[in-house]
């Protein structure tokens, strides 16, 4: 293996050192302007050292930093390893700009200060629990943060600036900002999940996000305002009306209103900037009135070979504990068959049941879905019959409301004779209806029919259908 000697006499420093191996600095280590060390693997820094990186120093290893006082120079630390990398030891590392590229991660076990720059290039920046501080002293900035690049535990910002905090977990990007301080402040942030103490309201606020937050805490400084921000398809987002979000701090043992006025989508993204407090803490989204729990966009029922098949399209789920299939034979006293546990992804799901009971005549289905909190909701009723699983001539869409809709699926176009019976067998309405193969038709109902369920016949030559429909008014 070939030695490199790296000696600066004029500032009594003298290392040896092996490409990518272990260096230690005892003595008096400066990296002029434009000038590089890129052969160190694990760097020490002992505590009678002293480092000045005005050029551009590469480490593939771990950092140990004993050095007080150290100063941040006008350089570059490049944080280039391909494995797991660490700082460590007794005192804060400082640099005036920083490139984090490592796709392994790197962890924070002492405080790193930058100046300057940073790039987030690759990785996560993890911070250890004590906490050490990813530190971004006055006037510095960052970069290139994403959601496989930023820093997963606490940050650090001096300064009098607008910053955004380059704060998440360890999978996704989730980022605070804090705009028009008043004074030079220091603030430390980290986000959380799950949202802590959610029952704790103060009026106007109903509810809170309750599946992520952020703590931002204050140690001097002024007044300023605080930007948080949604993405739902990261986090789910509540379904609630733009209008009626706040920021929300938790302060006094309650989430209290932060004000402000949301702009974006609930259902994508969007973000909302508080008044000016001088009172930090945890930070979440706040609502003025109850979410909608879920939105139920689809629910249908056939019957094939003797099963029933269910399928209802969600979307928007969180906090939903399950979905409570029900079924009737009167469209309105319904029971419980079975319970599919909901999904909660926050994204659009699709869900599937199957009744293979033997059906009294006409049987009637609904979902009903239940929150964790007890709060539930209904689909609408779909209806099927044995009958359908014999003709399959025609779909009725059921229940049916001031007008009966069917769809032609017999193969043949044609006029068809239809009337309709009362639950007494009354003739109620009947006609003609021109139906072309695969089209539809709408059949009106009298103003003054009664809710109930009636019996629907269709039928010429060569085709006969009937079917029980559900009339809700």
């Amino acid at each position: 293996m070939r030695r490199i000697i790296i000696c600066v006499v004029s500032i009594f420093f003298c290392a040896a050192a092996f490409a990518q191996q272990a260096v230690t600095n005892s003595g008096n280590l400066q990296i002029y302007s434009g000038a590089s060390i890129t052969g160190f693997g694990n760097f020490t820094n002992n505590s009678s050292a002293v480092l000045v990186n005005n050029g551009s120093l590469y480490v593939k290893g771990n950092i140990t930093n004993d050095q007080s006082s150290m100063s941040a120079g006008t350089g570059t630390l490049y944080l280039n390893g391909s494995s797991a990398q660490s700082l460590g030891g007794a005192q804060a590392f400082k640099t005036y700009n920083l490139e984090t590229n490592n796709s392994s991660g790197i962890t924070l076990n002492i405080n790193l200060s930058v100046s300057g720059a940073h790039t987030f290039t690759a990785g996560l920046v993890t911070t250890s629990a004590t906490p050490n501080y990813l530190i971004y002293e006055s006037g510095s900035s960052h970069s290139g943060s994403a959601d496989s690049r930023h820093v997963n535990g606490w940050v650090k910002k001096t300064g009098s600036s607008n910053f955004t905090f380059p704060a998440g977990d360890a999978t996704y990007l989730r980022s605070i900002a804090i705009s028009s301080l008043s004074a030079s402040s220091e603030f430390n942030c980290r986000y959380y999940t799950p949202t802590t103490n959610t029952n704790n309201l103060s009026s106007p606020i109903v509810k809170v996000k309750a599946n992520e937050y952020w703590q931002l805490n204050q140690v001097s400084g002024g007044t300023a305002q605080v930007t948080l921000n949604w993405d739902h398809s990261k986090v789910a987002m509540d379904n609630v009306l733009l209008a009626d979000i706040l920021a929300s701090l938790y302060t006094g043992g309650l989430w209290t209103d932060g004000g402000g006025s949301a702009s974006g989508n609930v259902t994508t993204t969007g973000t909302i900037t508080s008044g000016a407090t001088g009172t930090f803490g945890p930070f979440t989204l706040g609502y003025k009135s109850f979410p909608v729990p879920l939105k139920l966009l689809s629910f249908s029922a056939v019957r094939r070979s003797g099963i029933s098949y269910l399928n209802w399209v969600t979307d928007n789920e969180y906090n939903v504990d399950r979905f409570e299939v029900q079924r009737s034979y009167d469209g309105s006293n319904f029971s419980v068959l079975g319970n599919v546990s909901a999904r909660n992804s926050g994204t659009r799901e699709s869900y599937n049941y199957e009744d293979p009971s033997p059906l009294r005549g006409i049987a009637y289905y609904r979902i009903r879905s239940v929150d964790v909190d007890g709060r539930f909701s209904y689909s609408r009723i779909a209806a099927v019959s044995e009958y359908d699983d014999l003709t399959g001539s025609f779909v009725v869409l059921n229940p049916a409301h001031d007008g009966i809709t069917i769809l032609n699926r017999s193969g043949k176009s044609g006029v068809y004779d239809y009337k309709v019976y009362s639950p007494a067998g009354q003739l109620i309405i009947s006609g003609k209806v021109n139906m072309e193969n695969n089209g539809g038709a709408w059949l009106p109902l009298p103003a003054s029919i009664a809710a109930g369920i009636y019996t629907l016949d269709i039928q010429n030559a060569e085709t006969r259908f009937r079917q029980q429909i559900l009339i809700e008014k």
